[in-house]
């Protein structure tokens, strides 16, 4: 079934996986770098893609990008929970807050440098398109079993659950030389975000409504600079976040019974949602500012230094478009039939499950069986040299 949230999808890479209006290379925050070379996918997805050879990355979004997609597998295990159990309900909700945008900041910081090059185009279109594709079909193959629908198209305009995400970074990495165009990138973003609540009737050609309401997240990671992500990773900033998270679970705890969640996915339009239309633009805003100062908090806990999964951060793109087939099988399985799983040691249980799960589908032995469909090279598509059959500039 289409889903809701990112779940409905990470990912960005260091590009996912997992650009202001200027520099074609990111400056790293300051960080030990790591060792590991960056790979297509989080060039085209969430990374730097970087005119100049690649350089070393950087822990600290590598460390990000893990960490969000945990949260993401984490909140897609959650979902057949929360019915009945109000704390399940809340700690989706605060993690639905923050997660999916945090991923798409750090993808839109890391898209700075698309200018529209044949290079980055072909980047584009072997690292987010063609995966697109793949996973468009194979989901759509597999949902006909897992939900009941044999007869259900595949559709290549109607992304079906996470594939949205790579849709939406497509279009997002497109217009990104337009958002360093404009005067005020962020309040016109904004703008077209809070007039999309208005219209339902935007349809879900390529999730068109998700793409502008989630838009003025990726254009604030354009125009974020390497000493913007250094303040929220101040020692002060991580002491503030312990209780502003505290707040934010207790607002959501609050807020489970009265279903204030589904504004977080940004999928819909005030009156589908069943509010007045007017409710739209203003929950826009509020949204926008909650999750932004919870993707600060995120961030300034997420460490500097390589740790033992930041390796695991270069290809958040695999567990990402991975663990769906996993989430997928749980319903034949029958896996959430069994009544301890709605208690609370069952709810840890498949909290560990989930994470468990991601962080396998993010290891060197998935990427070399998985690598030709989620980061094919395709040089036999493509005139050599990437550039149209021109010298590069």
């Amino acid at each position: 079934m289409r889903q809701e949230g990112i779940g409905q999808a990470t990912l960005p890479s260091n590009g996912t996986e997992p650009t202001p209006a200027g520099p074609t290379q990111a400056e790293p925050p300051q960080a030990r770098p790591t060792q590991v070379e960056p790979t297509q996918a989080e060039q085209t997805a969430a990374e730097p893609t970087q005119a100049a050879p690649a350089k070393k990355r950087d822990a600290f979004f590598d460390n990000a990008k893990y960490l969000a997609i945990l949260l993401v597998a984490v909140g897609h295990a959650w979902e057949p929970l929360r019915e009945g159990s109000r704390t399940v309900t809340a700690f989706y909700t605060l993690v639905y807050a923050f997660h999916m945008p945090a991923f798409i900041v750090i993808s839109g910081h890391f898209s700075r440098g698309f200018d529209g090059s044949p290079r980055r185009v072909k980047r584009l279109i072997t690292g987010v398109a063609v995966p697109y594709v793949v996973f468009e079909v194979a989901y759509t193959l597999v949902t006909r079993w897992t939900d009941d629908a044999p007869d259900r198209d595949i559709s290549l305009l109607d992304p079906l659950y996470l594939t949205w995400f790579l849709a939406a970074l497509f279009v997002w990495r497109l217009t990104a030389p337009v958002w360093r165009l404009v005067r005020r990138p962020l309040p016109l973003a904004l703008a077209v975000a809070m007039l999309a609540t208005l219209s339902p009737a935007i349809g879900k050609d390529l999730d068109l409504q998700r793409v502008l309401q989630f838009l003025p997240y990726f254009v604030l990671g354009l125009l974020l600079k390497p000493e913007h992500f250094r303040l929220v990773r101040r020692r002060a900033v991580r002491v503030a976040a312990v209780p502003v998270f505290a707040a934010a679970l207790a607002v959501a705890y609050w807020a489970a019974p009265r279903g204030v969640y589904p504004w977080f996915f940004h999928n819909d339009s005030a009156v589908q949602l069943g509010a007045p239309a007017w409710s739209g633009p203003v929950m826009t805003l509020a949204t926008f500012g909650c999750s932004l100062v919870l993707v600060a908090c995120f961030l300034a806990w997420v460490p500097g230094r390589p740790t033992w999964f930041t390796a695991l951060g270069a290809a958040t793109l695999y567990g990402y478009l991975l663990h769906g087939f996993v989430k997928q099988a749980a319903g034949p399985a029958h896996w959430y039939d069994h009544p301890w799983i709605h208690q609370p040691l069952g709810a840890l249980a498949v909290t560990l499950v989930a994470a468990l799960t991601v962080t396998l589908l993010c290891t060197s032995p998935v990427r070399r069986v998985f690598r030709c469909v989620v980061e094919p090279r395709a040089e036999w598509a493509f005139r050599r040299g990437g550039e149209g059959g021109r010298a590069a500039a």
